[in-house]
């Protein structure tokens, strides 16, 4: 694989957690942004985290921190449009995002990711788990970040009506014994993850069996 810049955003406004950070609340005793990157930095070369306001409250990890380029919080596709412009001033060909509340992800997800871009012939690839797409688990090449910037500008916030309009594979998951794109929405899910955490062991969350490199559309 060329070289990839990983991204974990961290950009929302967390209204339904109750606001603030999200990614730093505690799970299992660590920030889930911790989890995040724990499995995200082993798979990429290099790994950034799309937050905005003060940096300093991200210190501790000596990542650099990406704020979104456009104002009022348009959504994730801001982040990635900002992540996308950093990595091609530093000279990465892709990035490969995951949300900072997606404690789970599996540590091979780069590669299969990777791996249904190339089979599919398209530009994009994306997670499936559980008969549901997650475009924000994405790997997204530099080369798009023009037009993606044209949509965001022009008005478009549904990241999955954009990603269909340029071609993107899917790359599916199973969901026992966990979702591996569980992601920590709510006070109540927080609490579910803490189950999960517990309930799994490291290596049946780690390296849930491969399912194939799913469809593509465009």
């Amino acid at each position: 694989m060329s070289s990839i810049l990983g991204v974990v955003l961290a950009g929302g406004l967390a209204r339904r957690m109750g606001g603030g950070d999200k990614p730093l609340r505690l799970l299992g005793g660590r920030p889930l942004l911790d989890h995040a990157l724990e499995r995200l930095a082993p798979q990429v070369t290099r790994v950034a985290i799309n937050a905005n306001g003060d940096p300093a409250r991200f210190a501790q990890y000596g990542l650099p921190v990406i704020p979104d380029g456009l104002p009022d919080h348009p959504g994730p596709l801001a982040g990635i449009l900002a992540a996308l412009d950093w990595a091609a001033a530093e000279g990465f060909a892709d990035i490969a995002s995951v949300p900072g509340d997606s404690p789970f992800i599996p540590r091979d997800l780069v590669a299969r990711l990777a791996a249904a871009r190339t089979a599919a012939g398209v530009p994009l690839a994306c997670a499936r788990s559980g008969g549901w797409a997650h475009p924000p688990v994405g790997l997204w090449p530099v080369s798009l970040r023009s037009a993606l910037r044209e949509a965001l500008l022009g008005g478009e916030r549904k990241i999955d009506r954009w990603t269909a309009q340029h071609g993107i594979a899917e790359a599916e998951w199973p969901t026992d014994p966990i979702d591996p794109f569980f992601n920590a929405n709510t006070p109540e899910e927080l609490a579910e993850a803490e189950i999960l955490l517990r309930a799994s062991s490291p290596d049946a969350i780690s390296n849930p069996q491969r399912l194939g490199t799913g469809s593509s559309s465009a």
